[in-house]
């Protein structure tokens, strides 16, 4: 039996320990955006293990609007990154000076190495939920679907996988290239693959861009 579960496992829900709570505190602060990957590929049963419990994250109205679509398609992946480095590039033109130079010495993605490209899609013409819970706040609808990418970033984790979000695209251009059904909508365009190199601290925080701030962990009370 696992050791972070009470022996009543089996007659209701699981209780886990202190041992267990201290292990999920790891995993979450070993959650890197990883944008340096080995070139071996990704074992199949661990990336369809790690969707599946993607697909355990809350959704409004139980709708579960997240769609995963895998990139393989050598002419697709090179678009995409074309179209990175045409975002990179404008992105970083909006900075001057030593912020400038500072931000062109930055990786910010690993789409050239890394095995598995996964674009994930909000179904924003789903049927599913009946729209319970959306119409004061129908953005719900999309944070349900980022809930899922966390929910996948740490299962890949906990198997050994690192993932990269790479937010330097434009939707607009990445949607039709991947042919996807009218009414999905970019959340997030993930790599994924082995780590290079493992660091506890994010990439941003040792290359100098931004330290974690104090005010990320602040409880403000009204």
């Amino acid at each position: 039996m696992p050791d972070h579960l009470d022996a009543d496992e089996t007659s209701g829900p699981p209780h886990f320990d202190t041992a267990f709570r201290a292990r999920l505190g790891d995993l979450f602060a070993w959650r890197r955006d990883v944008r340096r990957f080995r070139a071996d590929p990704v074992d199949e049963g661990a990336l369809r293990a790690c969707l599946g419990l993607a697909a355990l994250a809350p959704s409004v109205g139980n709708s579960q609007p997240w769609r995963f679509v895998r990139v393989s398609d050598p002419a697709r992946r090179a678009a995409v990154t074309a179209d990175f480095e045409r975002c990179n590039l404008a992105a970083r033109d909006g900075y001057a000076d030593e912020r400038r130079v500072l931000y062109a010495s930055l990786k910010l993605a690993g789409l050239k190495e890394a095995p598995v490209h996964l674009a994930v899609f909000c179904d924003s013409a789903t049927e599913a939920g009946h729209g319970l819970g959306r119409a004061t706040m129908p953005e719900m609808l999309r944070y349900s679907a980022v809930a899922a990418v966390h929910a996948f970033w740490l299962a890949a984790r906990a198997h050994g996988l690192g993932v990269g979000w790479v937010s330097i695209l434009e939707p607009a251009r990445i949607t039709p290239l991947l042919d996807v059904p009218e009414g999905w909508d970019l959340v997030a365009y993930l790599c994924v693959g082995h780590p290079q190199e493992e660091h506890a601290d994010p990439e941003l925080v040792r290359h100098g861009w931004q330290a974690r701030t104090a005010e990320a962990a602040r409880l403000h009370e009204r």
